[in-house]
């Protein structure tokens, strides 16, 4: 199955289910309805997710790798360059790109300001096809300000891949507006069917879970 233009979608249900069900064992992501956590943004969340936990599990960190080459492979073909979204991209990235054979780049959110000014570190060339890294997908906003520096530094943006999406409304609409295609190994919906199917979480919590994502900037108040 092949990338035709535009696509958000999970890599295959199998992945995504081991996926979740890894990142909730050794709790990169936390699931609590009744002690929600406090985001950077303000927003009050049940859901918590750190991936670069991942990278102090060997186990998990090649599984990760492992599948993401698989999905670059499989979904993108051939590539020049995998660029990782500083700062959760980077390690990841760096092991995929290694296990491709392929150079690596990463992008800052914003230029340095100080030295050479970069936002891009790493040797960039214009027409060079290239696939973004990223370890979580929230609003979308950080991850594609990488593919706009990407873009105007004349690289072909094949698309992103990332650990995980809380599958946000306001993610799907800016990636559908940057036109890059989005492939995950796991995201929001797979992660909570996986919870209960393990006792993760209890059975009663599931509609809250889904109604915190319907709006997640109102469902704390």
């Amino acid at each position: 199955m092949k990338i035709l233009y535009i696509c958000l979608m999970i890599y295959n249900k199998e992945t995504a289910f081991r996926t979740a069900e890894l990142l909730l064992q050794i709790k990169a992501i936390k699931l609590d309805v009744d002690h929600p956590f406090t985001w950077a943004s303000g927003i009050i969340s049940p859901i918590y997710c750190d991936n670069r936990v991942t990278l102090s599990y060997p186990r998990v960190r090649t599984y990760i790798r492992q599948e993401f080459v698989k999905a670059i492979q499989s979904e993108y073909g051939d590539v020049d360059l995998i660029a990782g979204v500083a700062t959760g991209g980077i390690a990841q990235g760096v092991l995929v790109a290694q296990d491709l054979d392929l150079p690596f780049a990463y992008v800052r959110a914003s230029k340095k300001g100080h030295g050479l000014e970069n936002q891009i570190e790493g040797r960039v060339e214009a027409g060079q096809s290239v696939v973004v890294l990223e370890d979580l997908i929230s609003t979308g906003g950080s991850s594609l300000s990488a593919v706009d520096a990407l873009r105007q530094a004349g690289c072909n943006v094949k698309g992103m891949v990332a650990i995980f999406t809380y599958n946000l409304q306001k993610a799907t609409n800016a990636f559908l507006e940057h036109k890059c295609s989005l492939l995950t190994l796991s995201d929001y919906d797979h992660l909570i069917q996986k919870a209960i199917e393990i006792d993760y979480i209890r059975s009663e919590d599931y509609k809250t879970l889904l109604k915190w994502r319907e709006n997640p900037s109102e469902w704390g108040k």
